[in-house]
């Protein structure tokens, strides 16, 4: 599906899939959305000393890029082992107009996107110290066949439930769920009721947060010990 450059709210560019009237970011700012609910009420929730992160659907790779700036303004001593699955990847010609790199001000930015997009599927890589990073090729669906171990925090970043309303039902959170393990957080903008009772229904502990710009409210859900 042709997919083309639009310029959001907050001034940072996404993808727009226009046969599914569907763009890859808010509209209203695709990075101001990243950092509020991946950043503000994702990884800086997450109290531990190596922080396993399992992104749904890596994209444009925004959400990695996010990820490592606030790693380095934090000057953080964690270490962190990104995970992420892609199906559909994105161009390179794409990955140019959209020109992310310029919204950060961390060194070699450019070329550490650059490798993230370039490295080989299946293959972990260090793209900052203590920073790996390793993309899979395949669906979502696919989860339980991949190597990874117990995640600590998932980003999930599907496109919404009206053009893939699959994405988001309870057999693909249960797969997830699965894999998270004891005081695991997942977050995501989503806020729909049906998304919530799912993940009750799986044993999540589900809080309504407030939404970022554009949106009313947005989803955490804790993986308690025991669950």
């Amino acid at each position: 599906m042709k997919r083309e450059i639009k310029i959001t709210g907050d001034g940072s560019k996404t993808l727009f899939i226009s046969e599914m009237n569907e763009s890859y970011h808010s509209t209203h700012g695709a990075l101001q959305e990243a950092v509020y609910v991946f950043i503000k009420n994702g990884i800086n929730l997450v109290k531990k000393e190596e922080i396993h992160i399992l992104e749904m659907g890596f994209g444009t790779g925004l959400n990695l890029l996010v990820t490592i700036d606030n790693y380095i303004k934090n000057q953080s001593q964690n270490t962190i082992r990104y995970f992420t699955i892609e199906k559909y990847p994105v161009l390179v010609s794409e990955i140019e107009k959209l020109d992310y790199p310029h919204l950060f001000g961390f060194e070699n930015v450019k070329e550490i996107y650059n490798k993230a997009h370039q490295a080989d599927w299946g293959e972990e890589i260090e793209l900052f110290p203590n920073f790996y990073f390793t993309k899979f090729n395949t669906d979502f669906f696919d989860i339980p066949e991949l190597s990874i171990p117990k995640i600590d925090l998932v980003y999930y970043d599907c496109f919404g439930a009206r053009v893939q309303p699959d994405l988001w039902e309870k057999p693909l959170f249960e797969l997830v769920t699965e894999r998270m393990g004891e005081g695991a957080l997942l977050t995501t903008y989503s806020s729909k009721g049906s998304v919530r009772r799912a993940l009750k229904e799986l044993g999540l502990e589900v809080e309504k947060k407030d939404g970022p710009p554009g949106k009313r409210e947005m989803i955490n859900a804790w993986k308690r010990k025991g669950d």
